[in-house]
């Protein structure tokens, strides 16, 4: 099931989009120097904004997915580590937790930048229930420089959602989330479960 939810997840097309020329974080830095909206663009990237992070030796990983947080009014926050993970250590991870219906939460992902400059970073999510697709998010993050020391990773907060409820909504579902950016490379791919309770 989660070999069909990876099939769906495919990030929307914006007709006529086309992904510029990729540029190193020097060559963006010295780009159009003088060109006032272009230093505002770098600035909101964090370029030349603090020392760079340190980088582990070996870790070639561009986006390094820290952790995802499922925060549940009224339930202790659901929290995923993943910094040390990367997608083939996941696949027979068993993710899992429960939700009850009705419950209201929001989703928190914890990340950061290494090596380069991310552009167009998305999270699609699916999640099925016996084999129907019954949700699909395509959630745009945006565009990144490397963290800093001062800036050590980035968060992005999702907006609220309540959990369906009734006999049909309860049970077991199967999820996968994806992280994609606009050269269409994957950065990691997180197999999960949950199972909604009375």
């Amino acid at each position: 099931m989660v070999d069909d939810l990876d099939k769906e997840l495919i990030p929307d097309e914006v007709p006529g989009f086309k992904v510029g020329q990729k540029k190193t974080i020097d060559e963006y830095t010295k780009l159009d120097a003088n060109d006032e909206s272009l230093n505002k663009w770098k600035k909101s990237l964090g370029l030349n904004l603090g020392e760079p992070l340190k980088v582990a030796p070996g870790d070639k990983r561009t986006v390094v997915i820290v952790s995802m947080t499922l925060k549940i009014r009224g339930q202790e926050p659901v929290v995923i580590n993943l910094e040390n993970e990367d997608s083939s250590s996941l696949k027979d991870k068993k993710i899992k937790f429960q939700i009850k219906e009705n419950s209201v939460y929001h989703l928190i992902i914890r990340f950061k930048i290494q090596h380069d400059i991310i552009t167009g970073l998305r999270y699609l999510q699916g999640v099925k229930k016996a084999r129907i697709t019954v949700d699909r998010i395509d959630e745009p993050l945006g565009s990144y420089a490397p963290n800093t020391v001062d800036k050590p990773y980035y968060e992005k907060v999702f907006q609220e959602i309540e959990a369906p409820s009734g006999i049909l909504a309860r049970g077991s579902y199967s999820a996968l989330s994806k992280f994609i950016d606009d050269d269409k490379v994957t950065h990691m791919t997180l197999p999960w479960a949950f199972h909604i309770t009375k």
